[in-house]
């Protein structure tokens, strides 16, 4: 990824943003967005309700920007990827030789699920290679945990300053690194008892019928189908590329349903496994994709012994 941005370049540039004022806020957006209207490139904001308002406000009506809803953008990481590289295609079929996008991820973003929306921002570094897009992502410093926006420092490679600048995140970490770095699971507080059901070496109809049986009457019916294609595919995955023994795990809550699949392999050797369709003829990556959209959360470890990915049906946004 090319790592510079200012007037005049083109190419692919992706930078956060961390404000502590809504005029800091507006001190980056509204130049950024006025710039790029000017240049007769499709400019694009993917806010939440309250900052869509702010910089409504701020740049008053027809202005050429276009506002996308920040919340329908941002339901998961696998399909965010895959609407903005179709707007992106979009755009570049209709002439577009460079695009702007500010956007922020939901409130929901920055609690259980954080892990997988850090990988997401780490993965477009590489995911939008094809395109001429200049993105920003912007953090609230005065809402956004310490340990976050530590993550938002190694997922970009600059952040745009208030002032005008645009500084390189010496944190900075490449997401062929980043997304093979090892962290734990946060553990559902379901899963502080006893599963309610437990497999060995179980086959993927088995692991099917499973899901469907436990989530009779407390989930929606297209959740419950929903985590039973991915637990099918996790399952699949661990038997054909994992090392055996496979040990499947679920447990039951009035809002969600937690399923843990584990193997003594290593897990995907890919860094984008799940946020992107594997390349080439990496194992399981597929499944893994399918996996990602159809889940509210999935985690993924690499222990000393064993890997472990851990789905979620329903609600996942709980505090453990």
């Amino acid at each position: 990824m090319r790592t510079g941005a200012a007037a005049g370049h083109r190419g692919y540039f992706h930078e956060a943003v961390c404000y502590g004022s809504d005029d800091d806020l507006l001190a980056v957006v509204v130049p950024f967005l006025t710039g790029g209207v000017a240049a007769g490139e499709p400019t694009l904001v993917a806010f939440g309700e309250r900052n869509t308002a702010l910089v409504r406000a701020a740049l008053g009506p027809d202005s050429g920007v276009s506002y996308l809803g920040g919340g329908d953008v941002y339901a998961r990481p696998t399909a965010a990827i895959r609407s903005y590289r179709q707007l992106l295609a979009d755009h570049v079929a209709a002439g577009a030789g460079q695009i702007r996008i500010i956007g922020e991820l939901p409130p929901s973003a920055f609690g259980p699920t954080w892990d997988w929306w850090a990988r997401y921002e780490s993965a477009i570094n590489h995911a939008y290679d094809d395109f001429p897009l200049w993105s920003m992502c912007a953090y609230d410093t005065r809402t956004t945990p310490s340990a976050m926006l530590a993550d938002v420092v190694r997922t970009h490679p600059r952040t745009a300053m208030p002032d005008g600048r645009h500084v390189p995140n010496e944190g900075y970490t490449p997401p062929e690194l980043y997304l093979l770095e090892n962290r734990p699971i946060v553990p559902d507080p379901l899963q502080a008892g006893a599963p309610a059901v437990e497999l060995h070496d179980p086959t993927p109809a088995r692991a099917r019928e499973a899901v469907h049986e436990a989530g009779r009457g407390r989930l929606k019916v297209d959740d419950v189908d929903d985590l039973a294609v991915a637990v099918s595919e996790v399952v699949t995955n661990a038997l054909r590329h994992g090392r055996p023994p496979v040990r499947f795990r679920l447990w039951v809550g009035e809002d969600r349903i937690v399923v843990s699949v584990e193997d003594r392999g290593a897990g995907p050797s890919d860094p984008y496994a799940g946020l992107l369709p594997a390349g080439g003829a990496a194992p399981g990556g597929l499944g893994l994709w399918i996996t990602h959209q159809s889940c509210n959360h999935v985690a993924m470890h690499r222990g000393a012994d064993a890997f472990t990915l851990r789905l979620t049906a329903g609600n996942p946004h709980v505090t453990p």
